[in-house]
């Protein structure tokens, strides 16, 4: 039996040196898995949080199904409406005491769809709000759905509704005007933000009869993200810089792009700087979301498709909107005439 066998000087450089990067195999870029059921799975547990919070904040349970109701028809028009326009990945997410938002993702994404999407979510619901008063009315206010007046019911869809088209980031009258009229002026685009937020933070501090602390989730969330914004902005000029190219799809990117700005998202962006860089080409723990950084940092274009007529038009409208109950002559000093 053989125990020792000298080695040549060649294998002992084989050996004891690394293998050089150029000479390591890239491994694919990580592929995102298309999983409509566990989307419907997070959805799902998304409401029940938000139900099983509301449960204990709400005095009457029937208020809080009416709210969630409202705010399911108010999402679904989104959903709809970014699902006509070919958007994909969609979901509906819950925010417990805050509401729910439609995520999705596509390439290319007009001012006219944008307004569409928008405005697809509180027009029906002021629509339903106006009807269900007009019902109340028609029935000498006798009418109710388990228990709760028509009327009431009808001030809840206008009053959520109209509150989301207050000109106000991330409400839709805020993403509105952000997307058909600041969106090409990132100075102006910035400061709208930033007051958004502040008016956010009064808002949940001074306006009602003690402070809502709970609300302050909302302005903490858009500074966090203009901060992310910021680090993604760095990242893609360093991308631009390192002469890749992310004028395509995310299946068309190179397995060789996609490590490279998978290094330069670990050296710009602070939530990743535990993610060793490559080689070696291995995947972390993080590799998914580091994934759909990369997908979102790829060119997606908005497509500047309103002409001042249209952007005109699209005002008139949301001004509309927010006047609908009075030209409809409804007040909303029914709710003092409600013992529920």
């Amino acid at each position: 039996m053989e125990l020792y066998k000298e080695s040549s000087p060649e294998e002992q450089r084989s050996a004891s040196s690394p293998i050089p990067e150029s000479k390591q195999k890239i491994t694919p870029k990580f592929q995102k898995t298309d999983n409509p059921s566990g989307r419907v799975l997070r959805s799902l547990v998304s409401l029940g949080l938000y139900l099983m919070i509301g449960f204990y904040i709400f005095p009457s349970p029937k208020i809080l199904l009416l709210l969630t109701v409202i705010i399911l028809i108010h999402e679904a028009g989104h959903f709809l409406a970014m699902k006509y326009f070919g958007y994909q990945d969609l979901g509906i997410f819950f925010i417990p005491l805050l509401g729910a938002f439609v995520a999705g993702a596509k390439r290319e994404v007009s001012q006219k769809e944008s307004a569409v999407i928008i405005l697809a979510g509180p027009l029906p619901g002021i629509f339903l709000g106006i009807l269900f008063h007009k019902m109340s009315i028609w029935s000498n206010y006798e009418g109710h759905i388990a228990g709760i007046p028509f009327f009431l019911i009808g001030q809840f869809f206008l009053l959520l509704n109209l509150i989301n088209l207050l000109p106000i980031y991330p409400l839709d009258g805020g993403q509105l005007l952000n997307r058909i009229f600041l969106n090409e002026h990132r100075l102006l685009e910035k400061i709208f933000i930033i007051a958004s937020a502040a008016l956010l933070t009064w808002f949940a501090l001074f306006a009602g009869s003690r402070p809502y602390y709970v609300l302050l989730i909302l302005p903490l969330l858009i500074l966090f993200r203009l901060f992310e914004n910021k680090e993604l902005k760095q990242a893609e000029q360093k991308i631009t810089e390192a002469g890749i190219s992310t004028d395509c799809d995310y299946e068309d990117l190179s397995d060789e792009d996609y490590w490279k700005i998978r290094n330069i998202l670990i050296e710009q962006i602070s939530s990743l700087r535990d993610v060793p860089p490559s080689p070696p080409y291995v995947y972390h723990e993080k590799e998914e979301r580091i994934a759909l950084i990369i997908e979102g940092l790829l060119q997606r274009y908005l497509i500047q498709d309103l002409s001042p007529a249209g952007k005109t038009g699209i005002l008139l409208l949301w001004i509309l909107a927010l006047l609908s109950p009075w030209l409809a002559d409804i007040s909303f000093i029914l709710f003092k005439r409600v013992g529920f």
